[in-house]
């Protein structure tokens, strides 16, 4: 029985003894998994990106149009020195 078609559910006693495997699986398939508790769900399972996958996420989503800056590109690469007040000699 599942959440959703992306998220497995497994009953928190097979959870218990398969824990090891299920986080395998998890860190594997970047898919999530739902434990539930006497029928109730009461955790979600799910893998962890890496700094590398964020990036690549981010920049894939740049690149599609679905995500921007909000400032421009001027003043996102402006130097902070001018916003501490600090002079250049």
């Amino acid at each position: 029985m599942s959440m959703d078609m992306k998220e497995k559910s497994v009953p928190a006693g097979y959870f218990k003894q398969h824990c090891l495997s299920i986080m395998d699986e998890v860190a594997a398939t970047h898919q999530p998994v739902v434990v539930s508790k006497r029928g109730k769900p009461t955790v979600k399972i799910v893998p962890i990106a890496g700094d590398d996958e964020i990036e690549r996420h981010v920049l894939a989503r740049l690149r599609s149009g679905e995500g921007g800056m909000l400032v421009s590109e001027k003043e996102l690469l402006q130097p902070t020195s001018l916003f501490a007040g600090w002079k250049d000699e």
